[in-house]
């Protein structure tokens, strides 16, 4: 009989590494946390964190701006491009899309991180996990197009040199990018390889390198009329569109090592170090205000016209450092059995840039344009200022955890991690051209973390957690007194209840109750940014993922969240909801392989968000809306080549709503992708 070749892949992700020190399966660990895997991701077409984010409902954007960085919240806390994205547990900038193509995993811790990775803001963090060699030869190619003209092409290489001690791993991705808004178009070039070493059965030694180049035209979002309307406008509407607008030039890289040692089956060593690397020329012909309605702190003119601003910073740099070493092993005290993880950590950062551009284009009296008719106004002519270091971190920390076994059913996980944070921060002239001593932080803080995880049946768990987390300070935005200054670091609190099931091996579900607190940030009535009062979020996750049947796949995740800005002591904020949240959130994907025609499957995405505040004292909110996303798939085989053939309508009713509501800079609102076809092909030669 002729040889019959069967080959599948789990629906979901069993295992994460994002909520501890090791990869461990998500049924036993005592926080909220959702999983992407690579294959899911060729599978829905995902090509960067923000198509990826569509899947769970506890992500939003924050200021997501089109072309520029990808930036979003959890559980309704914006995220700190510089903490709270990780890459194999080691921080990276976010300050430019993160590359997917040689990512195995996209892993989403939701709540305080504080024990696992120190300083970062509350809501989470994410991490990249790299995609290591093969032990069987890999062979991929992608291709793609997009509606508007976007191309896509990927290549995913993977195997064992002819002495089998040594992997190799290589992706490499170019794209023509063509934005649904007009002229936000650019491109991106990525190549990255992984190598490992098998020195023995007992140690491996891991590489990896990656660089990615992009440009592309950046799109600002839109200001209320007369700072009290939504705008009415197609949604591929440009306002960075004058003569003079150039991309946003933006490159990237990470040079990555570890290494593992393993002295007994029950006791090993890592040691891990990456280095990120980060560079950004940025121009942007920027819109804010109205200055012929004294709206010179937010809002367009009633008419649509705005003034346009002339934005160039170049060579902003920074660079961090992460070098991580932990000692894991298993040992009993009597009945007890223990899981202990203890190490040492270390992170260093440099940020450099210039006394950026921002001053007024036009001349004779023109220097605004209109949302509804352009106009084009002279650029003024000027460019950014020397680089130079403007801050520096070093924060280094000790850690440890031990997860005792009490029973056969209960686990307490106890945990804590001490961060001394030394931050050096450049001050400049004050307002007579004085020159001010820097600004020294060195301060430390505990951080602690417990929990309890009892097992009702082998396939349920239930958990209970207590945890306080660690960020820097937020730094004061344009128009403020003390603009360009970062906050002290501060501390946040969580505690969390929930309930995890494995239904059957490929299907799961959970329930996280949270709440969550913080300092409240905000620019005040005296146009200082403070810390004042706190951010209380009280939140209900729900999630279900995996194959409901042989032929039926599904994802779901809803999330309830009460945001609520408490003790300031002003009127105008207290008991308000807090900015771009919404009450509730829900995302939906069902996938259906047609038993009828063999290879053939059918998807779709249904979304929905609640209404949103678009200003911290609740005056103006922007509506909920809904989008549907349809798909579907055809796997056979083409001259004897395992092909996969895809086609998706995103927006597929083409509805216009508003997905990003940020308060910051005066205030933005981004609208959403209208109706976009796209097709792809892979191949797995």
């Amino acid at each position: 009989m002729p040889e019959v070749v069967i080959t599948g892949a789990k629906a979901q992700a069993s295992r994460a590494s994002v909520a501890g020190f090791s990869n461990a399966p998500l049924l036993e660990t005592p926080a909220s946390v959702s999983v992407l895997t690579a294959q899911q991701m060729l599978d829905l077409q995902i090509r960067s964190t923000t198509d990826a984010a569509r899947y769970d409902a506890s992500i939003g954007d924050s200021y997501n701006a089109v072309g520029y960085s990808e930036q979003f919240s959890i559980r309704g806390f914006k995220l700190d491009n510089a903490s709270s994205y990780r890459k194999d547990g080691m921080a990276i900038s976010a300050d430019t899309q993160i590359p997917l193509e040689n990512k195995e995993r996209l892993e989403v811790l939701k709540g305080l991180s504080g024990l696992q990775s120190g300083v970062s803001t509350p809501g989470g963090i994410v991490n990249y996990v790299t995609k290591r060699p093969t032990d069987t030869p890999l062979r991929t190619v992608v291709l793609e197009e997009r509606e508007r003209g976007t191309l896509y092409g990927a290549v995913d290489l993977g195997g064992r040199f002819e002495d089998q001690r040594f992997g190799y791993r290589f992706n490499a991705a170019a794209e023509r990018l063509r934005s649904y808004i007009k002229g936000a178009d650019g491109n991106r070039k990525f190549v990255s390889a992984a190598f490992d070493w098998k020195i023995s059965p007992q140690a491996l030694l891991q590489v990896d390198a990656d660089y990615q180049k992009k440009s592309q035209v950046t799109a600002p979002g839109f200001q209320l009329l007369n700072n009290q309307t939504l705008p009415n406008i197609p949604a591929d509407t440009m306002l960075n569109n004058q003569p003079w607008s150039r991309p946003v030039e933006t490159t990237s890289s990470n040079i990555g090592a570890r290494f593992e040692y393993k002295f007994t089956p029950d006791w090993s060593t890592t040691v891990s170090a990456n280095q990120h690397q980060f560079k950004r020329d940025d121009y942007t012909a920027f819109p804010y205000g109205c200055g012929a309605q004294g709206l010179y702190y937010g809002g367009f003119c009633g008419n649509g016209d705005y003034d346009v601003y002339d934005y160039i910073s170049l060579g902003e740099k920074k660079s961090p450092l992460t070098v991580q070493a932990l000692m894991q092993g298993k040992f009993s005290t009597g009945s007890f059995k223990h899981e202990f993880t203890g190490g040492a950590s270390l992170f260093k950062n440099s940020e450099k840039w210039g006394n950026y551009l921002y001053t007024q284009a036009g001349a004779d009296g023109l220097a605004f344009s209109n949302i509804y008719h352009p106009i084009m106004v002279a650029p003024s002519g000027g460019s950014s200022g020397p680089v130079s270091e403007r801050r520096r971190d070093n924060e280094r920390a000790l850690f440890a955890q031990d997860i005792l076994s009490i029973n056969e059913q209960l686990k307490l996980h106890a945990g804590a991690r001490y961060v001394q944070v030394k931050r050096v921060e450049y001050v400049g002239p004050d307002e007579n051209g004085v020159l001010q001593p820097d600004a020294h932080t060195d301060i430390g803080f505990w951080l602690p973390n417990v929990a309890l995880v009892y097992s009702l049946r082998p396939n349920v768990s239930v958990y209970t957690s207590y945890a306080q987390g660690l960020e820097h300070g937020g730094v004061a935005p344009i128009g403020t007194n003390n603009f360009g200054r970062a906050l002290a670091p501060g501390k946040s609190k969580q505690v969390e209840v929930g309930v995890k099931a494995d239904i059957h091996p490929d299907l799961s579900a959970s329930v996280a109750l949270f709440e969550i607190r913080k300092g409240l940030e905000y620019t005040d009535a005296q146009s200082y940014f403070v810390r004042n009062g706190q951010a209380q979020h009280r939140g209900l996750e729900m999630a279900l993922n995996g194959r409901a049947s042989r032929e039926l796949t599904v994802g779901v995740s809803a999330m309830a969240l009460n945001s609520q800005q408490r003790d300031t002591g002003s009127a105008d904020l207290d008991g308000k909801r807090v900015a771009d949240v919404p009450a509730f959130k829900s995302t939906v994907y069902a996938d259906y392989a047609v038993p009828q025609v063999a290879g053939l499957s059918v998807s779709a995405n249904w979304i929905y968000s609640g209404k949103k505040a678009f200003d911290n004292a609740n005056q103006v909110f922007v509506p909920s809306y809904h989008v549907m996303n349809l798909g579907g798939a055809y796997a056979t085989r083409i001259g004897g080549v395992q092909t996969t053939l895809r086609a998706s309508i995103d927006n597929a009713f083409d509805k216009f709503y508003w997905r990003d509501v940020t308060p910051e800079l005066g205030g933005y609102l981004m609208p959403g992708a209208s109706r976009t076809f796209r097709v792809s092909a892979q191949f797995d030669l």
